[in-house]
């Protein structure tokens, strides 16, 4: 079943390289969307794939990077929309 989840990371998420390993570990679960830092030091992603594949990352976001000290990882399941073609870093 394919599924989309809103997810926002916050604590220690910035200047650790955790937009280029989101998009490293999202090519590799073959998931679609995107990831982007926010002015308040928090990450966002929106994650659109297989449920197995986005709840990895998921987990992958509940951990970080090496450096990343993850203090929350807040998630919205919405509906489905197959609006992306591959995973981006968004400025």
């Amino acid at each position: 079943m394919k599924v989309r989840a809103h997810v926002i990371v916050s604590g220690r998420v910035q200047g650790v390289f955790f937009r280029a390993r989101t998009m490293q570990e999202a090519l590799r679960q073959g998931v679609r969307g995107w990831v982007r830092n926010i002015n308040d030091g928090r990450v966002e992603s929106v994650f659109e794939g297989e449920e197995n594949a986005v709840d990895a990352m998921i987990d992958f976001c509940q951990k970080g990077p090496t450096g990343a000290v993850v203090l929350g990882v807040d998630v919205k399941w919405e509906p489905f929309r197959s609006e992306f073609n591959d995973f981006k870093i968004r400025h």
